[in-house]
């Protein structure tokens, strides 16, 4: 066998090896843990405020928007520091191309702003 897949192999071994651990953990923790059922651990716990009514409530778009432009801007990190440590042997075109991603990004947050979604009310 080849160097290049003795490599997998153990990669291979290892993950089986991580999933039996954690089958065996979680039968040993379902042997020895305490079993107590009571009524009062089936309710719900919310802040120390006892649950009034339903549980079904809506939610706001405008959460999942920030969420969205939280992940916009996450993933530019991403891509902006490891450019920065390459940025002198990328050059020109590395500078060229993140010119490029940052504004559209800037462009998305600009639509953002002028729709209104920045605005919390």
């Amino acid at each position: 066998m080849s160097t290049y897949f003795e490599s997998y192999l153990t990669v291979g071994a290892f993950i089986v090896l991580g999933a039996v651990l954690v089958l065996v953990m979680l039968g040993v923790a379902a042997v020895l843990r305490p079993s107590r059922p009571q009524p009062a651990k089936e309710e719900t716990y919310e802040c120390g405020v006892d649950p009034v009514g339903t549980g079904w409530s809506q939610t706001y778009v405008r959460y999942f928007i920030f969420a969205l432009l939280f992940l916009l801007f996450d993933v530019e990190a991403v891509f902006v520091f490891p450019w920065a440590i390459a940025a002198e042997r990328l050059g020109v075109f590395g500078l060229v191309a993140i010119i490029i991603f940052t504004l559209t990004l800037v462009e998305g947050l600009v639509y953002a702003a002028k729709k209104g979604v920045l605005r919390w009310e």
